[in-house]
């Protein structure tokens, strides 16, 4: 007969933990590094083994310490042989922490997309580490444009706090909703632009009045989004998707990240040094998430006036300071304009007229689909050809 020391060992204790999974990293313990050790002696208490566990928590007040404890219990008590189970606890050091936020990350990069956003839908999320640079106003202009050349575009307004898409796209009313494939989802708003189509949503169109302030804590902003991007019809023809992120790195920024791995980010910043060097952590989150920055984008760039003379309000060098630093695309900067703010105001973007804003915005919408984040090819891809067989399979008469 086989004793239980031989068949519960280090290393069958060690596979067993793999079953644990941190609630707030979502990966095992033992791929985060969490097992310090495992040790296994013969019991005192009758003819099998106890089981003495280290973990090492992220933090020593870990507020989830006591449902890893009881799970790692429970998976080491249901192994044959074992007679009881001791825990040891310890805490990482910031290196240690580092690697584990790492992989986390990248765990989550690889996951399946958990979105209502079809599988040929280019996202970008526009982002900056900063408020007041202009960000929405990038995001609402770019939109127009590429919808100008015939794309069906959507617009999510990711900023709950600080909504301001509708009013800059001149678009009010309620979100309706219909059914699809068995359950009940919003719709966006909509507004032709050209041969092009815009598919908007934002809390602007849940709210009652547009002044009122939502105090909502971090949680609920992230559940905001989510459904935003699980129960919101956009369509199997959409183009691309244009999220206007809050400003800076917080858990509305982490939440998108998860659930659309696939995004890429395009990042705003103005001329001045300071706003730059804030940016520059916008880039930094991306890449921690595993997001590729498709490109920057520096707006109030400079004032020409009518006689030509440029002025530089904000300084000069930041857009170019952080492409290279980041080795990202310089994608585009944007000038100033004053009526890029009135037209904004009326609802009607400057990238749908002349000037040198609006064709500012048009140059940039045009590097952004030829090469920064281009369509992709789908025709051969597994999901067209299943699409094409059924549609085939439909046709025949049986």
């Amino acid at each position: 007969m086989t004793s239980p020391a031989v068949t519960v060992s280090p290393e069958t204790v060690t596979t067993m933990l793999r079953g644990v999974i941190d609630p707030e990293l979502g990966s095992d313990v033992v791929e985060l590094g969490m097992v310090r050790g495992v040790d296994v002696s013969p019991s005192a208490e009758g003819e099998g083994v106890t089981v003495t566990v280290t973990i090492a928590l992220t933090t020593s007040g870990c507020p989830l310490r006591a449902q890893i404890q009881k799970d790692v219990r429970t998976r080491i008590l249901s192994m044959e042989g074992v007679d009881a189970v001791k825990l040891a606890w310890d805490e990482m050091n910031q290196e240690e922490k580092a690697r584990a936020m790492e992989r986390a990350r990248f765990n989550v990069a690889q996951r399946e997309e958990d979105s209502s956003v079809g599988p040929t839908t280019k996202v970008v999320l526009v982002s900056s580490g900063k408020g007041g640079v202009g960000k929405s106003t990038v995001t609402v202009n770019l939109a127009a444009a590429m919808a100008a050349t015939g794309l069906k575009v959507g617009v999510l307004d990711a900023d709950i706090w600080g909504f301001s898409v509708p009013r800059l796209l001149g678009v009010s009313g309620r979100l309706a909703s219909r059914e699809r494939e068995g359950r009940k989802m919003m719709v966006p708003q909509e507004r032709e632009v050209g041969d092009g189509l815009l598919r908007i949503v934002s809390m602007g169109f849940l709210v009652e009045d547009e002044q009122s302030a939502l105090m909502w804590r971090g949680l609920m902003l992230n559940r905001g989004v989510q459904h935003f991007l699980q129960d919101v019809d956009w369509g199997d023809d959409l183009d691309y998707l244009l999220v206007d992120m809050p400003p800076g790195t917080g858990d509305v920024q982490m939440g998108v990240a998860k659930l659309i791995p696939r995004s890429e980010v395009l990042v705003v910043t103005t001329p001045a040094v300071n706003a730059q060097k804030v940016a520059a952590r916008a880039v930094s989150m991306s890449r921690k998430n595993y997001l590729r920055v498709c490109g920057i984008v520096e707006n109030m760039s400079a004032f020409v006036c009518d006689h030509g003379e440029r002025y530089e309000l904000f300084g000069s060098g930041g857009g170019e300071i952080l492409a290279q630093e980041s080795g990202a695309p310089l994608l585009g900067q944007i000038p100033m304009e004053p009526t890029v703010s009135l037209e904004g105001d009326a609802g009607d973007p400057v990238a749908l007229r002349d000037g040198p804003a609006g064709e500012a915005f048009r140059a940039l919408a045009t590097r952004l689909v030829e090469e920064a984040v281009p369509q992709s090819e789908m025709a051969g891809c597994s999901a067209r050809m299943l699409d094409a067989a059924m549609a085939n399979l439909d046709s025949l008469e049986l």
